[in-house]
């Protein structure tokens, strides 16, 4: 019901705007990606929308955790020059990370997949176009991102520089931080290492990557953040 006087007209449904309006939104912009990439995973897909979206800064009322990645530009996404890929092993494989069982990925997936091989890993080793590490308050820490990305910005021979940005109480460095690729949906791994401290209670500390080739900005964002 509308709630309008003399208006007798009842449906079975109801529709309620919000904060999860963000869904359908960046689900109109990912079907606009697919429609010029039809055969891109829906992983390089976030990530061609994650790294093109404008930066955001944080106000008094929220922080890195709040904002994301920034404001999507599906224009921009159709071409993001390098990608951050993944299938359905890798998120399994997280799934396995964070200790869950075999039948608890049953749940998740609907079919036999289990773990495979080491269970040394972490949630972060998933090839995700942004990085966020947890650490105790009080104590210094380290850690390391490992990353491939994937070249689909149409040049044959082209070279990425890593450019980085960290708030002053983090020490960021990338490993290599030059990337060459000499063919279309070419690989390269590279490691992101995260290091300072000691970080307050309820705190966090960003940084940015950006891998550039004088035309492509491939930026992921990174938090530290504690309790």
């Amino acid at each position: 019901m509308s709630g309008i006087i003399n208006d007798t007209r009842v449906v079975k449904y109801n529709i309620i705007s919000g904060t999860s309006m963000a869904c359908p939104h960046v689900t109109g912009a990912a079907s606009y990606v697919k429609s010029f990439h039809p055969n891109w995973s829906s992983a390089a897909i976030m990530s061609a929308l994650m790294t093109t979206a404008k930066p955001m800064y944080p106000s008094a009322r929220q922080d890195e955790l709040s904002y994301g990645a920034g404001q999507l530009n599906p224009v921009k996404a159709v071409d993001p020059g390098l990608v951050y890929d993944a299938g359905v092993s890798d998120y399994v494989q997280m799934l396995c990370n964070s200790a869950y069982n075999e039948t608890m990925i049953k749940m998740v997936t609907g079919d036999a997949s289990s773990c495979s091989g080491s269970s040394n890993g972490t949630v972060r080793d998933l090839n995700y176009p942004s990085m966020a590490l947890h650490v105790q308050s009080g104590k210094a820490f380290a850690a390391k991102f490992l990353r491939t990305v994937t070249n689909v910005g149409g040049a044959r021979h082209c070279r990425y520089k890593a450019e980085v940005w960290a708030n002053h109480r983090l020490n960021v460095a990338v490993n290599p931080s030059k990337l060459k690729f000499s063919e279309l949906k070419e690989k390269r791994q590279f490691t992101v290492s995260v290091s300072g401290g000691p970080l307050p209670g309820n705190s966090t500390a960003p940084a940015t990557v950006i891998w550039s080739d004088g035309k492509h900005q491939v930026r992921s964002v990174m938090v530290v953040y504690t309790d």
